[in-house]
């Protein structure tokens, strides 16, 4: 990166499994990051010797170091025969040849600098035998080549963002229907006398935190109506309390209470407020406190 873009190291480290360097290279791109890389691999297989040299603070001086020395003193210089020279008290190879390879595995803009992740040696082998394997497996999925799957799995998400979309559309139209079903068989059971609220408690199975809003939102689309609603939703309960902009009583005091039934967080606004916790035994409980309270807060 120095010989070719003039970008200056600024750290190095040593994980568990691969290597991470921060470069001050401004503006990368995959082809200068391979660029770089091609040449590096190029003078590994080239099997140049790798000299270590002792030399003086005065001596090094006038030597063309990649970078300055970190202290004063006698030094130790890593010399990659007519291509590198820098300080270092690491072990080196004997050659650069002895290194292998090296791979590019990621690279990102990180704190104003470019930082690359890498690896070298036979852990290159073992990224690509894992890298390999799962590239095949999403190829047999999408019964397409290798080379063909990124752009086939583009294709698919894109498709699948338009048919997710789609759905909700549908499913904001499902819930309108189901409230106005629900609105209706609650008046007939209740015996429904205006100006009385109309107070739905519901509790729903596999019925994720979004839908479920969606219903609480077209409930209250509805006159004087108020909507305690919960799902057991794989091991979560989920909660969602709503009431027309012309109904009494504030839900997110009322959802607040629950959470603390059901061992979980939530909150909102006065009108509407959605919630949950792990405590999904609690459910039933949690709204028909809910249901008590409401009906005692409006009791005349």
């Amino acid at each position: 990166f120095v010989r070719l873009f003039a970008a200056p190291t600024h750290s190095f480290r040593v994980l568990e499994d691969e290597c991470e360097i921060d470069l001050a290279l401004d503006d990368p791109t995959d082809e200068r990051v391979d660029q770089a890389f091609d040449l590096a691999n190029q003078i590994i297989w080239e099997c140049r010797p790798i000299q270590i040299r002792q030399v003086t603070t005065q001596e090094a001086a006038s030597l063309p170091l990649r970078k300055e020395p970190a202290r004063a003193g006698e030094l130790r210089l890593i010399e990659i025969d007519e291509f590198d020279l820098t300080p270092c008290g690491g072990t080196h190879a004997k050659s650069t040849g002895e290194v292998g390879v090296i791979a590019v595995r990621s690279w990102e803009r990180a704190k104003g600098l470019t930082r690359i992740q890498f690896m070298a040696g036979i852990r290159v082998l073992s990224d690509y035998r894992r890298a390999n394997r799962t590239a095949r497996a999403v190829a047999e999925l999408l019964s397409a080549g290798r080379e063909d799957s990124p752009a086939l799995l583009k294709k698919l998400i894109e498709e699948n963002k338009k048919l997710t979309r789609r759905v909700r559309d549908l499913d904001e139209v499902a819930c309108r229907v189901e409230a106005e079903q629900i609105l209706r068989e609650s008046r007939l059971e209740t015996g429904y006398r205006p100006p009385d609220p109309t107070i739905i408690a519901k509790i729903f199975d596999d019925r994720d935190a979004d839908s479920l809003k969606l219903l609480a939102l077209a409930l209250m689309t509805h006159l004087n109506v108020v909507a305690l609603l919960g799902s057991r939703d794989g091991e979560t309960a989920r909660l969602v309390f709503a009431r027309s902009p012309d109904g009494p009583g504030d839900m997110n005091a009322l959802m607040k209470e629950a959470c603390v039934m059901l061992d979980g967080r939530g909150g909102g606004k006065i009108d509407l407020a959605q919630g949950g916790g792990r405590k999904i035994e609690k459910l039933k409980e949690a709204i028909d406190s809910a249901y008590r309270e409401f009906s005692g807060i409006i009791a005349p």
